[in-house]
């Protein structure tokens, strides 16, 4: 299975799930989440697979989500207008951003790295 590691390397988080990915010597494709963000259409691709609503894609704890005030904006944006904002700018997406095509992981949380890419 071939896995697509969207990070930033500047991010502790995805420095750490960088490590477990390696201590647990699972592969991986690694794409810099900055430079290059998933398209719109990949976005809605693993939104649909992961199941989880499209909010838990955002950086909420980022500085660009906060300067857009998207707090208050996002209850009221069709889920188009997030996926459009989400590939405009990678610093709004959470990360690591994590997929093999079928299952989609968003953040870093250890017990869910093992279920999803141990299995």
């Amino acid at each position: 299975m071939a896995i697509t590691f969207y990070s930033y390397p500047k991010c502790g988080t995805c420095r750490k799930a960088k490590k477990w990915l390696d201590q647990q010597e699972v592969s991986y494709e690694e794409i810099h989440l900055i430079d290059s963000p998933p398209s719109k259409e990949e976005l809605e691709t693993l939104h649909k697979k992961s199941g989880l609503e499209l909010k838990k894609f955002f950086n909420t704890s980022g500085v660009k989500y906060r300067e857009l005030g998207l707090k208050d904006k996002l209850p009221e944006m069709s889920d188009d207008e997030k996926l459009e904002l989400l590939a405009s700018d990678g610093k709004l997406i959470k990360r690591p951003l994590t997929t093999d095509g079928e299952n989609v992981t968003v953040g870093f949380k250890e017990p869910e790295f093992e279920e999803k890419w141990l299995g």
